[in-house]
């Protein structure tokens, strides 16, 4: 599992870029705001890499928080990469956060790809999205990796939240392990 990039941008467009690795050029489909964030030709990114039978892609962020917006979204029954890209590409993770609050769904329906149905189902599905604030990143990236690990596990997200918090590790096996003793009680 890929799980970040770090090179030489061979080919720049606004929704992918071609990254030269040691000699091993990669193709990853970034947002529009991401994209034009980038200013040199180095780059490293968060990756999220998807694997189906038909392909192998790979989608790229300089923010956490985007990769975070990413990686929820596309759990949603219905939303594809290409839809949570162009949330990722409409809105940044903070404005996306205020529009889960604000249960607006006129503004969620301004993405390519969703209409009243999907912007609904995505409202139900995402309440309490919350964006990482702490400068800590190390620890954001812990809890994170931890919060995807026990929900594909099958616990509820209010439940593993509730639940990290009171958790006091610092690396994710051991946050993973504490977490797991305290939801067996």
């Amino acid at each position: 599992m890929i799980v970040g990039i770090e090179g030489i941008i061979e080919k720049k467009e606004p929704t992918f870029l071609h990254i030269n690795t040691n000699g091993i050029i990669y193709e990853v489909f970034v947002s529009v705001n991401c994209s034009s964030n980038i200013v040199d030709n180095k780059i490293k990114l968060f990756i999220t890499q998807i694997i189906k039978e038909e392909s192998d892609s790979l989608y790229g962020f300089l923010d956490l928080n985007e990769k975070k917006l990413f990686d929820t979204v596309i759990k949603i029954n219905g939303v594809g990469p290409k839809v949570a890209m162009a949330i990722c590409s409409t809105f940044t993770p903070s404005s996306f956060e205020q529009i889960i609050n604000d249960k607006d769904v006129a503004m969620l329906k301004r993405v390519p790809g969703i209409g009243p149905k999907g912007a609904s189902r995505i409202l139900v599905e995402l309440s309490g999205f919350v964006v990482d604030t702490d400068d800590n990143t190390e620890s954001n990236n812990c809890i994170i990796e931890s919060t995807m690990a026990l929900e594909s596990l099958g616990f509820k997200k209010d439940l593993v939240k509730k639940v990290l918090n009171s958790c006091v590790s610092k690396d994710t096996p051991s946050l993973v392990k504490e977490a797991l003793r305290k939801l067996q009680k």
